[in-house]
Protein backbone atom coordinates (compact mmCIF):
# COMPACT_ATOMS: atom_id res chain seq x y z
CA UNK A 1 0.00 0.00 0.00
CA UNK A 2 1.43 3.39 -1.00
CA UNK A 3 1.88 6.29 1.39
CA UNK A 4 -0.99 8.17 -0.28
CA UNK A 5 -3.35 5.23 0.16
CA UNK A 6 -2.25 4.82 3.78
CA UNK A 7 -2.82 8.51 4.45
CA UNK A 8 -6.32 8.32 2.93
CA UNK A 9 -7.13 5.25 5.03
CA UNK A 10 -5.90 6.90 8.25
CA UNK A 11 -7.78 10.11 7.46
CA UNK A 12 -10.97 8.15 6.81
CA UNK A 13 -10.61 6.27 10.09
CA UNK A 14 -10.05 9.52 11.98
CA UNK A 15 -13.10 11.18 10.44
CA UNK A 16 -15.21 8.08 11.09
CA UNK A 17 -14.06 8.05 14.71
CA UNK A 18 -14.91 11.73 14.97
CA UNK A 19 -18.40 11.19 13.59
CA UNK A 20 -19.11 8.43 16.11
CA UNK A 21 -17.57 10.58 18.85
CA UNK A 22 -20.04 13.37 18.01
CA UNK A 23 -22.88 10.85 18.30
CA UNK A 24 -21.70 9.81 21.76
CA UNK A 25 -21.28 13.49 22.64
CA UNK A 26 -24.98 14.12 21.98
CA UNK A 27 -26.01 11.00 23.90
CA UNK A 28 -23.76 11.39 26.94
CA UNK A 29 -23.83 15.20 27.13
CA UNK A 30 -20.03 15.37 26.78
CA UNK A 31 -18.67 18.25 24.64
CA UNK A 32 -17.57 16.92 21.26
CA UNK A 33 -14.33 18.90 21.54
CA UNK A 34 -13.21 16.65 24.40
CA UNK A 35 -13.95 13.44 22.52
CA UNK A 36 -12.19 14.65 19.36
CA UNK A 37 -9.10 15.56 21.38
CA UNK A 38 -9.24 12.15 23.07
CA UNK A 39 -9.26 10.43 19.66
CA UNK A 40 -6.15 12.39 18.67
CA UNK A 41 -4.35 11.67 21.94
CA UNK A 42 -5.15 7.94 21.68
CA UNK A 43 -3.78 7.88 18.15
CA UNK A 44 -0.66 9.85 19.13
CA UNK A 45 2.84 8.71 19.99
CA UNK A 46 1.93 8.02 23.62
CA UNK A 47 -1.38 6.35 22.73
CA UNK A 48 -2.37 3.08 21.11
CA UNK A 49 -1.98 4.48 17.59
CA UNK A 50 1.70 5.36 17.99
CA UNK A 51 1.53 8.15 15.40
CA UNK A 52 4.34 10.62 16.00
CA UNK A 53 3.33 14.17 15.18
CA UNK A 54 5.31 17.09 16.59
CA UNK A 55 4.95 19.87 14.02
CA UNK A 56 3.44 22.91 15.69
CA UNK A 57 3.61 24.74 12.35
CA UNK A 58 1.44 22.15 10.58
CA UNK A 59 -0.99 22.04 13.49
CA UNK A 60 -1.22 25.84 13.38
CA UNK A 61 -1.95 25.73 9.63
CA UNK A 62 -4.68 23.11 10.04
CA UNK A 63 -6.17 25.02 12.95
CA UNK A 64 -6.18 28.32 11.08
CA UNK A 65 -8.01 26.88 8.07
CA UNK A 66 -10.49 25.12 10.35
CA UNK A 67 -11.17 28.30 12.32
CA UNK A 68 -11.82 30.24 9.13
CA UNK A 69 -14.44 27.68 8.09
CA UNK A 70 -15.99 27.48 11.59
CA UNK A 71 -16.23 31.25 12.02
CA UNK A 72 -17.63 31.71 8.52
CA UNK A 73 -20.25 29.00 9.09
CA UNK A 74 -21.14 30.53 12.45
CA UNK A 75 -21.55 33.94 10.82
CA UNK A 76 -23.77 32.53 8.08
CA UNK A 77 -26.09 31.02 10.68
CA UNK A 78 -26.28 34.19 12.80
CA UNK A 79 -29.47 36.21 12.32
CA UNK A 80 -28.95 39.97 12.45
CA UNK A 81 -32.37 40.43 14.07
CA UNK A 82 -31.22 38.25 16.97
CA UNK A 83 -27.74 39.75 17.19
CA UNK A 84 -28.68 43.43 17.00
CA UNK A 85 -30.16 43.72 20.54
CA UNK A 86 -27.01 42.21 22.08
CA UNK A 87 -24.45 43.75 19.72
CA UNK A 88 -22.98 46.32 22.11
CA UNK A 89 -22.80 43.87 25.02
CA UNK A 90 -21.25 41.20 22.82
CA UNK A 91 -18.59 43.54 21.44
CA UNK A 92 -17.69 44.73 24.94
CA UNK A 93 -17.24 41.13 26.05
CA UNK A 94 -15.15 40.31 22.99
CA UNK A 95 -12.82 43.30 23.37
CA UNK A 96 -12.73 44.78 26.87
CA UNK A 97 -13.59 41.41 28.39
CA UNK A 98 -10.65 39.70 26.69
CA UNK A 99 -8.27 42.49 27.76
CA UNK A 100 -9.42 42.35 31.39
CA UNK A 101 -9.15 38.56 31.44
CA UNK A 102 -5.61 38.79 30.07
CA UNK A 103 -4.59 41.40 32.64
CA UNK A 104 -6.10 39.57 35.63
CA UNK A 105 -4.92 36.09 34.68
CA UNK A 106 -1.50 37.33 33.56
CA UNK A 107 -0.91 39.12 36.84
CA UNK A 108 -2.00 36.04 38.78
CA UNK A 109 0.33 33.81 36.73
CA UNK A 110 3.23 36.24 37.19
CA UNK A 111 2.81 36.33 40.97
CA UNK A 112 2.27 32.58 41.22
CA UNK A 113 5.10 31.55 38.92
CA UNK A 114 7.44 34.00 40.62
CA UNK A 115 6.78 32.13 43.87
CA UNK A 116 6.53 28.50 42.74
CA UNK A 117 8.81 26.69 40.29
CA UNK A 118 6.59 23.89 38.99
CA UNK A 119 6.59 25.55 35.56
CA UNK A 120 9.82 24.64 33.81
CA UNK A 121 11.03 28.07 32.76
CA UNK A 122 13.92 28.58 35.10
CA UNK A 123 14.41 29.45 38.78
CA UNK A 124 12.72 32.84 38.59
CA UNK A 125 9.54 31.83 36.78
CA UNK A 126 7.98 34.00 34.08
CA UNK A 127 8.45 37.70 33.56
CA UNK A 128 5.28 39.83 33.57
CA UNK A 129 5.14 40.11 29.75
CA UNK A 130 5.62 36.33 29.44
CA UNK A 131 2.82 35.78 31.95
CA UNK A 132 0.60 38.18 29.99
CA UNK A 133 1.39 36.18 26.84
CA UNK A 134 0.29 32.99 28.57
CA UNK A 135 -2.92 34.69 29.68
CA UNK A 136 -3.62 36.22 26.26
CA UNK A 137 -3.43 32.80 24.65
CA UNK A 138 -6.31 31.50 26.83
CA UNK A 139 -8.24 34.78 27.02
CA UNK A 140 -10.94 34.06 24.43
CA UNK A 141 -13.90 31.72 24.60
CA UNK A 142 -14.13 29.19 21.82
CA UNK A 143 -16.60 29.55 18.95
CA UNK A 144 -16.43 25.89 17.93
CA UNK A 145 -17.20 24.69 21.44
CA UNK A 146 -19.97 27.20 22.13
CA UNK A 147 -21.65 26.80 18.74
CA UNK A 148 -21.59 22.99 18.91
CA UNK A 149 -23.07 22.93 22.43
CA UNK A 150 -25.79 25.57 22.06
CA UNK A 151 -26.91 24.35 18.63
CA UNK A 152 -27.70 20.87 19.94
CA UNK A 153 -30.49 19.84 22.27
CA UNK A 154 -28.22 19.60 25.30
CA UNK A 155 -28.65 23.18 26.54
CA UNK A 156 -31.85 25.21 26.02
CA UNK A 157 -31.57 28.83 27.15
CA UNK A 158 -33.37 32.03 26.07
CA UNK A 159 -32.54 33.13 22.53
CA UNK A 160 -31.13 36.53 23.55
CA UNK A 161 -28.75 34.89 26.03
CA UNK A 162 -27.66 32.30 23.50
CA UNK A 163 -27.10 34.99 20.85
CA UNK A 164 -24.98 37.02 23.27
CA UNK A 165 -22.76 34.03 24.07
CA UNK A 166 -22.46 33.03 20.41
CA UNK A 167 -21.68 36.60 19.36
CA UNK A 168 -18.99 36.86 22.03
CA UNK A 169 -17.38 33.54 21.13
CA UNK A 170 -17.51 34.30 17.40
CA UNK A 171 -15.99 37.76 17.69
CA UNK A 172 -13.48 37.57 20.56
CA UNK A 173 -10.92 35.39 18.77
CA UNK A 174 -9.50 38.39 16.85
CA UNK A 175 -8.72 40.23 20.08
CA UNK A 176 -6.97 37.17 21.52
CA UNK A 177 -4.97 36.75 18.30
CA UNK A 178 -4.04 40.43 18.29
CA UNK A 179 -2.94 40.42 21.92
CA UNK A 180 -0.92 37.23 21.43
CA UNK A 181 0.87 38.36 18.29
CA UNK A 182 1.46 41.87 19.66
CA UNK A 183 2.99 40.49 22.87
CA UNK A 184 5.13 38.06 20.87
CA UNK A 185 6.25 40.92 18.66
CA UNK A 186 7.09 43.01 21.71
CA UNK A 187 9.16 40.15 23.15
CA UNK A 188 11.14 39.54 19.96
CA UNK A 189 11.51 43.00 18.42
CA UNK A 190 13.17 46.26 19.35
CA UNK A 191 11.81 48.31 22.22
CA UNK A 192 10.65 51.12 19.94
CA UNK A 193 8.28 48.81 18.06
CA UNK A 194 6.11 48.35 21.15
CA UNK A 195 4.88 51.94 21.01
CA UNK A 196 2.53 51.28 18.12
CA UNK A 197 0.69 48.41 19.85
CA UNK A 198 -2.66 50.14 20.29
CA UNK A 199 -2.51 51.74 16.86
CA UNK A 200 -1.91 48.35 15.24
CA UNK A 201 -4.74 46.87 17.32
CA UNK A 202 -7.17 49.57 16.18
CA UNK A 203 -6.05 49.31 12.55
CA UNK A 204 -6.49 45.54 12.42
CA UNK A 205 -9.96 45.70 13.94
CA UNK A 206 -11.11 48.56 11.69
CA UNK A 207 -9.66 47.08 8.52
CA UNK A 208 -10.84 43.54 9.25
CA UNK A 209 -14.37 44.63 10.09
CA UNK A 210 -14.64 46.97 7.11
CA UNK A 211 -13.37 44.40 4.63
CA UNK A 212 -15.76 41.80 6.06
CA UNK A 213 -18.75 44.12 5.56
CA UNK A 214 -17.71 45.17 2.04
CA UNK A 215 -17.01 41.63 0.81
CA UNK A 216 -20.17 40.42 2.54
CA UNK A 217 -22.38 42.91 0.68
CA UNK A 218 -20.64 42.29 -2.64
CA UNK A 219 -20.78 38.53 -2.13
CA UNK A 220 -24.47 38.56 -1.27
CA UNK A 221 -25.22 40.76 -4.30
CA UNK A 222 -23.24 38.41 -6.55
CA UNK A 223 -24.84 35.24 -5.13
CA UNK A 224 -28.35 36.63 -5.56
CA UNK A 225 -27.80 37.54 -9.21
CA UNK A 226 -25.36 35.10 -10.78
CA UNK A 227 -26.69 31.93 -12.40
CA UNK A 228 -24.46 28.90 -11.89
CA UNK A 229 -24.64 25.49 -13.56
CA UNK A 230 -25.92 23.67 -10.47
CA UNK A 231 -27.22 24.61 -6.99
CA UNK A 232 -24.26 22.75 -5.50
CA UNK A 233 -21.92 25.51 -6.67
CA UNK A 234 -23.54 28.23 -4.58
CA UNK A 235 -22.10 26.95 -1.26
CA UNK A 236 -18.69 26.73 -2.97
CA UNK A 237 -19.08 30.35 -4.10
CA UNK A 238 -19.87 31.42 -0.53
CA UNK A 239 -16.91 29.46 0.85
CA UNK A 240 -14.55 31.01 -1.70
CA UNK A 241 -15.68 34.48 -0.61
CA UNK A 242 -14.90 33.61 2.99
CA UNK A 243 -11.43 32.37 2.11
CA UNK A 244 -10.75 35.41 -0.06
CA UNK A 245 -11.76 37.95 2.58
CA UNK A 246 -9.66 36.20 5.24
CA UNK A 247 -6.54 36.09 3.06
CA UNK A 248 -7.00 39.62 1.73
CA UNK A 249 -7.56 41.09 5.20
CA UNK A 250 -4.43 39.39 6.55
CA UNK A 251 -2.29 40.53 3.62
CA UNK A 252 -3.48 44.13 4.01
CA UNK A 253 -2.77 44.23 7.74
CA UNK A 254 -6.31 43.64 8.98
CA UNK A 255 -7.63 40.84 11.13
CA UNK A 256 -8.77 37.97 8.95
CA UNK A 257 -10.77 36.19 11.66
CA UNK A 258 -12.94 39.24 12.28
CA UNK A 259 -13.26 39.80 8.53
CA UNK A 260 -14.45 36.26 7.76
CA UNK A 261 -16.95 36.22 10.64
CA UNK A 262 -18.35 39.63 9.64
CA UNK A 263 -18.60 38.60 5.99
CA UNK A 264 -20.43 35.43 7.04
CA UNK A 265 -22.99 37.44 9.03
CA UNK A 266 -23.66 39.82 6.12
CA UNK A 267 -23.88 37.07 3.50
CA UNK A 268 -26.06 34.86 5.70
CA UNK A 269 -28.56 37.66 6.27
CA UNK A 270 -28.70 39.00 2.71
CA UNK A 271 -28.48 35.95 0.45
CA UNK A 272 -31.89 34.79 -0.81
CA UNK A 273 -31.01 32.17 -3.41
CA UNK A 274 -30.30 28.65 -2.13
CA UNK A 275 -29.93 30.00 1.40
CA UNK A 276 -30.70 26.69 3.10
CA UNK A 277 -28.36 24.81 0.76
CA UNK A 278 -25.52 27.15 1.67
CA UNK A 279 -26.22 26.82 5.39
CA UNK A 280 -26.46 23.01 5.39
CA UNK A 281 -23.26 22.68 3.34
CA UNK A 282 -21.28 24.89 5.71
CA UNK A 283 -22.72 23.17 8.77
CA UNK A 284 -21.37 19.84 7.53
CA UNK A 285 -18.06 21.39 6.50
CA UNK A 286 -17.77 23.04 9.91
CA UNK A 287 -18.18 19.66 11.62
CA UNK A 288 -15.55 18.10 9.34
CA UNK A 289 -13.01 20.83 10.07
CA UNK A 290 -13.73 20.62 13.81
CA UNK A 291 -13.03 16.90 13.75
CA UNK A 292 -9.79 17.36 11.81
CA UNK A 293 -8.63 20.30 13.91
CA UNK A 294 -9.22 18.74 17.32
CA UNK A 295 -7.73 15.38 16.31
CA UNK A 296 -4.58 17.07 14.97
CA UNK A 297 -4.27 19.10 18.16
CA UNK A 298 -4.75 15.91 20.17
CA UNK A 299 -1.92 14.28 18.19
CA UNK A 300 0.36 17.20 19.04
CA UNK A 301 0.05 16.91 22.82
CA UNK A 302 2.20 14.64 24.99
CA UNK A 303 0.09 13.49 27.98
CA UNK A 304 3.12 12.75 30.17
CA UNK A 305 4.36 16.31 29.81
CA UNK A 306 1.06 17.62 31.16
CA UNK A 307 1.86 16.13 34.56
CA UNK A 308 4.80 18.53 34.98
CA UNK A 309 2.53 21.56 34.71
CA UNK A 310 -0.59 20.14 36.36
CA UNK A 311 -0.25 22.18 39.58
CA UNK A 312 0.24 25.55 37.89
CA UNK A 313 -2.30 24.82 35.15
CA UNK A 314 -4.97 23.76 37.66
CA UNK A 315 -4.47 26.95 39.66
CA UNK A 316 -4.68 29.06 36.50
CA UNK A 317 -7.80 27.24 35.28
CA UNK A 318 -9.60 27.74 38.60
CA UNK A 319 -8.60 31.41 38.77
CA UNK A 320 -9.76 31.91 35.19
CA UNK A 321 -13.14 30.26 35.81
CA UNK A 322 -13.95 31.67 39.24
CA UNK A 323 -12.21 35.07 39.28
CA UNK A 324 -10.94 36.44 35.95
CA UNK A 325 -13.95 35.49 33.83
CA UNK A 326 -16.65 36.62 36.32
CA UNK A 327 -14.87 39.93 37.02
CA UNK A 328 -14.43 40.72 33.31
CA UNK A 329 -18.05 39.78 32.52
CA UNK A 330 -19.36 41.90 35.38
CA UNK A 331 -17.27 44.90 34.30
CA UNK A 332 -18.69 44.66 30.76
CA UNK A 333 -22.34 43.87 31.53
CA UNK A 334 -23.20 45.58 34.82
CA UNK A 335 -23.87 48.95 33.08
CA UNK A 336 -26.72 47.18 31.24
CA UNK A 337 -28.29 46.02 34.53
CA UNK A 338 -28.62 42.34 33.65
CA UNK A 339 -30.45 39.82 35.81
CA UNK A 340 -28.16 38.27 38.38
CA UNK A 341 -28.90 34.74 37.19
CA UNK A 342 -28.12 35.61 33.58
CA UNK A 343 -24.94 37.43 34.61
CA UNK A 344 -23.84 34.36 36.57
CA UNK A 345 -24.56 32.06 33.65
CA UNK A 346 -22.66 34.22 31.15
CA UNK A 347 -19.75 34.20 33.60
CA UNK A 348 -19.80 30.41 33.73
CA UNK A 349 -20.00 29.94 29.95
CA UNK A 350 -16.36 30.73 29.36
CA UNK A 351 -15.42 27.58 27.47
CA UNK A 352 -11.87 27.46 26.19
CA UNK A 353 -11.15 25.30 23.17
CA UNK A 354 -9.34 25.18 19.87
CA UNK A 355 -8.29 28.84 19.63
CA UNK A 356 -6.14 28.82 22.80
CA UNK A 357 -4.47 25.56 21.72
CA UNK A 358 -3.74 26.95 18.25
CA UNK A 359 -2.43 30.22 19.70
CA UNK A 360 -0.26 28.15 22.04
CA UNK A 361 1.66 26.95 18.97
CA UNK A 362 2.62 30.53 18.06
CA UNK A 363 5.43 31.01 20.64
CA UNK A 364 7.38 28.11 19.09
CA UNK A 365 7.30 29.78 15.66
CA UNK A 366 8.60 33.00 17.27
CA UNK A 367 11.47 31.14 18.96
CA UNK A 368 10.26 31.78 22.53
CA UNK A 369 12.27 29.52 24.93
CA UNK A 370 9.21 28.81 27.11
CA UNK A 371 7.10 27.66 24.13
CA UNK A 372 6.73 24.02 25.18
CA UNK A 373 5.75 24.91 28.72
CA UNK A 374 3.19 27.46 27.51
CA UNK A 375 1.62 24.92 25.16
CA UNK A 376 1.30 22.28 27.89
CA UNK A 377 -0.23 24.72 30.39
CA UNK A 378 -2.73 25.99 27.81
CA UNK A 379 -3.74 22.47 26.80
CA UNK A 380 -4.29 21.52 30.44
CA UNK A 381 -6.38 24.66 31.04
CA UNK A 382 -8.54 23.89 27.99
CA UNK A 383 -9.14 20.31 29.16
CA UNK A 384 -10.06 21.57 32.64
CA UNK A 385 -12.43 24.15 31.17
CA UNK A 386 -14.17 21.63 28.92
CA UNK A 387 -14.49 19.07 31.71
CA UNK A 388 -15.72 21.41 34.44
CA UNK A 389 -17.67 24.01 32.47
CA UNK A 390 -18.66 22.03 29.40
CA UNK A 391 -20.17 19.16 31.40
CA UNK A 392 -22.12 21.49 33.71
CA UNK A 393 -23.67 23.96 31.26
CA UNK A 394 -27.06 22.23 31.24
CA UNK A 395 -27.25 21.55 35.02
CA UNK A 396 -26.05 25.11 35.74
CA UNK A 397 -28.74 26.57 33.45
CA UNK A 398 -31.42 24.62 35.33
CA UNK A 399 -29.96 25.47 38.74
CA UNK A 400 -29.85 29.20 37.94
CA UNK A 401 -33.32 29.11 36.41
CA UNK A 402 -32.30 30.31 32.95
CA UNK A 403 -33.08 27.04 31.14
CA UNK A 404 -36.10 26.95 28.87
CA UNK A 405 -38.70 24.26 29.45
CA UNK A 406 -38.67 21.25 27.17
CA UNK A 407 -41.55 21.12 24.68
CA UNK A 408 -42.60 17.71 26.02
CA UNK A 409 -42.87 19.04 29.55
CA UNK A 410 -44.95 21.99 28.39
CA UNK A 411 -47.34 19.76 26.45
CA UNK A 412 -48.12 17.64 29.49
CA UNK A 413 -49.36 20.63 31.49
Amino acid sequence: MSSVESAILVFGIFVLAGVFASRFSDTLGVPSLLLFLAVGMLAGSEGIGGIRFDSATKAQAVGTVALVVILFAGGLDTKWSDMRPVLLRGMLLSTLGVCLTTLLLGTFAWVMLGTFTTFDVGPTGLTWIEALLLAAVVSSTDAAAVFSIFRTRQVRIPRNLRCLLELESGSNDPMAVLLTTALLGGMTQAEGSKMGFFLVLLLQFALGGTMGVVVGFLGAWLTNRIRLATPGLYPILALSLGLVVFGAAEMMGGNGFLAVYTAGVVIGNRVKRFHETILSFHEGLSWLTQICMFIVLGLLVRPRQLLHVSGVATAMALFLMFVARPVSVAACLLPFRPKRKELAYVSWVGLRGAVPIILATFPASYGIPEADGIFNVVFFVVIASVLLQGLTLAPCARWLGVAEKEPEAESKK
